[in-house]
């Protein structure tokens, strides 16, 4: 790119406008006869054209070459790949969990890397969502990829990425998510001393992430808008024989072109990749008793067509203090209308003893019962009610409306935890009817 210092503008779907030569961006017209520096216009639009203000996604960039400057596409594979509606197999409503996923042991990069663990909805309808994991060791040097099925919601968890896209630079690492919008053109290089990288990714079918109304909560609290940044303008000029790998219809598909994408000289819009550090996240939580709903960790949503409930949600669970009088402090016992697919990033997650591991995941379908395994349950009924600070943990939760079908990879992957229904088998009875 044109410039080694990454530099990022603040505010959740701001409208901005940033350049990388002075006077690239026209003055008063989107689309002049003659942009500056010999550019072309194209508009980027990430909604219907005749979507609601607040809800109208679009940019204008002003690019050396115009995106239809390419080959014709072809179909690639990547075998590990999938994308709602699934054919088999059918969904079911067993627990499951997954240790990490092993790091490659040969030369892997981002899109060879991908693997989908489960996935819901309708991609062609635009509903649902798609659970990926990542692992790469290697940078895309001449490949880039867009998205036209949706969104990628990145969380890295082991290693740092540098995500460079046509509207600029992103540096992400573990602790800090990333959201490449539909459509954006991107390339996925390893970060600052990685060597190896592996992380889960969110696909989301539906309407955009947008932070979640915080009602009675009031002006503060959750996820700040000022906190999201997003890239400056960064070009490259270079010639030579490049690959551009589309996501189109659950397919992936290649065409060639002579030229980097990242040719974006200048743009402005509210349509553009963005980035966010978990740890300005402000937790909100009781002051007097009951453990809280998960909803109040809720960092990004996705709406469906009914209020309330999202085609899927992306919660959090950072350190906090819990301070609840009286109350069971972990995560309760729980049948839940919505599907929930669990990662951990670092630490502990304090429902589980154990087994729950860093680059792991668990998926608890709709009305399938879940909550803290045996030897959790015990420790909590007695300990001691005091202040506790949970320390050193980072956990997530992709929550969906829609049941999660789970991929055959998934099922058959020899990191799958095929006992894992076995935590809550001590749970024994405590019922003594004639003591309270």
């Amino acid at each position: 790119m044109n410039s080694q210092t990454q530099e990022y503008l603040s505010g959740f779907r701001n409208h901005h406008a940033t350049e990388a030569l002075s006077g690239a961006l026209p003055k008063g017209r989107n689309s002049p006869q003659r942009c500056p520096y010999g550019l072309y216009a194209e508009q980027l639009s990430g909604s219907a054209f005749t979507a609601p203000r607040s809800q109208n996604l679009r940019s204008w960039l002003y690019r050396i070459r115009p995106s239809v400057a390419q080959s014709a596409y072809r179909p690639v594979s990547v075998a590990m790949l999938a994308t709602a509606p699934a054919d088999k197999p059918a969904a079911d409503p067993n627990q499951m969990r997954w240790n990490p996923r092993p790091l490659p042991d040969k030369s892997t990069d981002f899109i060879e890397g991908l693997m989908t663990i489960a996935v819901n909805g309708d991609a062609s309808m635009q509903t649902g969502c798609g659970v990926h994991l990542y692992t790469l060791n290697r940078n895309m040097d001449q490949r880039f990829l867009y998205n036209a099925d949706g969104e990628f919601l990145i969380v890295p968890q082991l290693g740092a990425l540098t995500l460079r896209t046509e509207l600029g630079l992103l540096d992400v690492m573990a602790g800090e998510i990333a959201v490449i919008p539909r459509g954006i053109k991107f390339q996925v290089q390893l970060g600052h001393d990685t060597e190896a990288a592996r992380g889960y990714i969110c696909e989301n079918y539906g309407s955009p992430f947008e932070l979640p109304g915080l009602g009675p909560i009031g002006a503060n609290g959750l996820a700040n808008p000022r906190d999201f940044l997003t890239p400056v303008a960064s070009y490259e000029d270079i010639s030579g024989n490049f690959e551009l790998i589309a996501k189109f219809s659950g397919q992936l598909w290649a065409t060639k072109l002579d030229h980097s994408p990242l040719d974006v000289v200048a743009w402005h819009g509210n349509y553009a990749p963005y980035k966010y550090d978990l740890a300005n996240f402000n937790t909100i939580n009781t002051v007097s008793f009951d453990h809280p709903d998960p909803s109040i960790f809720t960092v990004l949503t996705s709406a469906s067509e009914t209020p309330g409930t999202a085609n899927v949600d992306f919660v959090i669970f950072p350190p906090r203090w819990m301070v609840a009088e009286e109350t069971f402090r972990p995560p309760y016992f729980h049948r839940n209308l919505m599907s929930e697919f669990m990662g951990l990033i670092h630490g502990e997650y304090d429902a589980k003893a154990e087994g729950f591991l860093p680059g792991g995941g668990s998926l608890h379908n709709r009305m399938s019962p879940h909550g803290p395994d045996a030897e959790t349950f015990e420790r909590a009924s007695s300990a001691e009610l005091a202040p506790q600070r949970l320390r050193d943990t980072l956990a997530f939760m992709f929550e969906s409306r829609y049941v999660f079908q789970p991929t055959p990879a998934a099922l058959d992957a020899d990191f799958r935890q095929h006992d894992y229904v076995n935590v809550w088998a001590g749970l024994k009875s405590h019922f003594t009817p004639d003591q309270r």
